[in-house]
C-alpha cells in the first residue's frame, strides 16, 4: 500500500517538475475584460485593402441617404472609407492606408448589415465600440406556414412588446425583430442567450419558459454562497406534454369491425370477372354481339320503367269500401232530420 501511495507521489512531482506560476493565473486578473486597442499597439500600414459589401432593400434608401454624413463622420474616426451605392442599391466600407485597427473592418462590415436591417443609425453604431458584438439571426426556414410562421414571430414580440422588453432587460442585448430575421447587439454571452430564446419560439416553445430560468438565475447569481454550486434544483423543468387519447371502448361488449387484424380481402380484378363469367374466352365477333344485347335490355328495361310511371298518373285513387243501401240510408235520415226541423219552424211562426 505504501509503495503505490509513494509511485503516485513521484509521478506527481514528474508531472510538476517544470510547471512554474503564470503571471496570468491570479484571481486579481479578469479575463473576460475587453481591452481597448489604441493606435499604438497597432503596427499599420497594412499590406493589403480589405472591403465588405451589402445590398439593402429599396424602402431603407431615402433613410440612408439622410443618415450617411452620421455614418462617415463615425466611419473616418477609425480611417475606413464607406460609398452608398445607390444604383446597384448596396453599401461598401473598405480599409484605408491609415486605417490603425486591424478588426475595425469587421465591425463596419456588421454596422452597414444592421442598417441593412432596418436598425435605427444610433443605435448601430454602437457596434463599433469594442464591447459590443452583434448577431442576425435567421428564422424564415423553421416552419413553412406563412400563417404559423406570423403567428410564432408575434409570439417573440409579445403583446405591446412587452416579451421583447424582458428578453431585453434579461440578456442586456439590443433585439429588433424585422422581417424574417432578428438583429440582436450586445454582449457574446447575452447573444448566446437571445439566440436559443428565438429559435426555441420558432421551434414552438413560449419565450416565457426561457424568461423565467434567466430571472432565477440572475436572483442566484446574486448569492456568493450558491455562484459556485450547481443550480440544476432551483431551474424549473418543462417538459412537452402529449396527453395520450383514451380509446373509444364498444358498448355492451361488442368488438368494433375496425378491431380485425387481417387486412381486407382483395377486390378482383376486371380480367378475373371476365374469366368468372366466360367473356375471357369469347371472340371479339362474340363479345360485341354480347355487349349489344345487354346493351338492348338495358334499354329495355328503362323503358319499361318509363312505361309504368305514365300509367300511374291515370289510375284512379282508391275508395272506401261502403255499400250503397248504406248511403242511401243515410240519405234518407238526413232528409227526415231537415223536414222536421222545417216543420217546428212554420208551427212556432204561427
Amino acid at each position: 500500500m505504501s509503495r503505490e501511495f509513494n509511485s503516485t507521489k513521484d509521478v506527481q512531482l514528474k508531472k510538476n517538475k517544470y510547471r512554474k506560476d503564470k503571471p496570468w493565473d491570479s484571481e486579481d486578473i479578469d479575463h473576460w475584460k475587453v481591452e481597448e486597442f489604441t493606435p499604438e499597439k497597432s503596427s499599420f500600414p497594412f499590406l493589403e485593402e480589405s472591403s465588405f459589401s451589402t445590398l439593402f432593400p429599396q424602402y431603407r434608401e431615402s433613410y440612408l441617404r439622410q443618415i450617411w454624413p452620421t455614418v462617415t463622420k463615425s466611419l473616418d474616426t477609425y480611417a475606413i472609407a464607406c460609398e452608398l451605392d445607390l444604383v446597384q442599391g448596396a453599401m461598401v466600407v473598405r480599409t484605408t492606408g491609415k486605417t490603425w485597427d486591424p478588426y475595425i473592418i469587421f465591425k463596419a462590415r456588421d454596422l452597414i448589415k444592421l442598417l441593412a436591417r432596418s436598425v435605427p443609425v444610433q443605435q448601430a453604431l454602437k457596434i463599433l465600440q469594442d464591447d459590443v458584438q452583434c448577431d442576425i439571426i435567421k428564422i424564415s426556414n423553421f416552419t413553412r406556414n406563412k400563417e404559423r410562421f406570423v403567428k410564432r414571430r408575434q409570439r417573440l414580440i409579445g403583446s405591446n412588446g412587452a416579451t421583447l422588453k424582458a428578453i431585453e432587460l434579461l440578456t442586456q442585448c439590443y433585439v429588433l425583430v424585422q422581417g424574417s430575421t432578428v438583429a440582436a447587439m450586445g454582449s457574446y454571452k447575452g447573444l448566446k442567450q437571445v439566440r436559443r430564446i428565438v429559435e426555441d419560439c420558432m421551434r414552438n416553445i413560449h419565450p416565457i419558459y426561457n424568461i423565467k430560468t434567466l430571472m432565477i438565475k440572475r436572483e442566484l447569481a446574486k448569492d456568493p454562497v450558491l455562484s459556485k454550486e450547481s443550480w440544476d434544483r432551483f431551474l424549473p423543468k418543462f417538459k412537452k406534454k402529449n396527453p395520450k387519447k383514451k380509446r373509444k371502448v364498444p358498448k355492451h361488449g361488442k368488438k368494433d369491425e375496425d378491431d380485425n387484424p387481417f387486412p381486407p380481402p382483395q377486390l378482383p380484378r376486371k380480367i378475373d370477372l371476365e374469366i368468372e363469367s366466360g367473356e375471357y374466352f369469347l371472340h371479339e365477333k362474340q363479345k360485341q354481339l354480347r355487349q349489344r344485347r345487354e346493351r338492348k335490355k338495358r334499354e329495355e328495361e328503362k323503358q319499361a320503367e318509363k312505361r309504368k310511371q305514365k300509367e300511374r298518373e291515370y289510375i284512379p285513387p282508391e275508395e272506401d269500401n261502403v255499400n250503397d243501401s248504406q248511403v242511401y240510408k243515410q240519405m234518407e235520415t238526413n232528409n227526415t232530420i231537415i223536414r222536421k226541423k222545417k216543420h217546428r219552424t212554420e208551427h212556432s211562426s204561427t
